[in-house]
């Protein structure tokens, strides 16, 4: 994990951050996110039908985009923080399906740092990585505020 003050964020531009450690995508873990959502569609919670037809379940596209908070905590610690949002998303492609029992991590680059609001805006290109998988699961444009002491 990369640690840096509120101070410095703005020296990270242009550069990947970090990688966060894997994390297995459990059938748990997608039950729970179709009960959280309601998007129960076969291919994420029919195991055995997804099985058959697909060749096991899959996640929930909007379940690897909701991983990255998880994530990115374990590539940048921000000193001096008191709070911080989220703002949403620019650009958000999902590329490749993960596979429940894949593991999954996301890289992290830091796009820009702006002041906004009496924060910092940040926005990162996280890219969700499949472990064993040429092609990502997903690469979004995210963007946050943080704001210091």
């Amino acid at each position: 994990m990369k640690e840096v003050a509120y101070a410095d964020v703005a020296s990270l531009v242009g550069q990947e951050i970090g990688v966060s450690d894997w994390v297995e995508v459990t059938q748990e873990r997608v039950n729970l996110f179709a009960e959280a959502t309601g998007d129960h569609q076969w291919i994420h919670v029919d195991v055995e039908r997804a099985t058959k037809e697909i060749g096991g379940p899959i996640a929930h596209g909007y379940l690897t985009l909701s991983l990255i908070p998880m994530l990115g905590a374990d590539i940048l610690r921000v000193t001096g923080v008191t709070r911080g949002i989220n703002y949403g998303c620019d650009k958000v492609r999902f590329t490749g399906m993960v596979r429940v029992g894949k593991r999954v991590r996301m890289r992290q680059k830091l796009l820009s740092a702006e002041p906004k609001s009496g924060g910092l805006q940040m926005k990162n290109e996280c890219t969700i990585e499949i472990e064993g998988e040429e092609r990502p699961a997903c690469v979004a444009e995210t963007i946050s505020v943080i704001y210091g002491a």
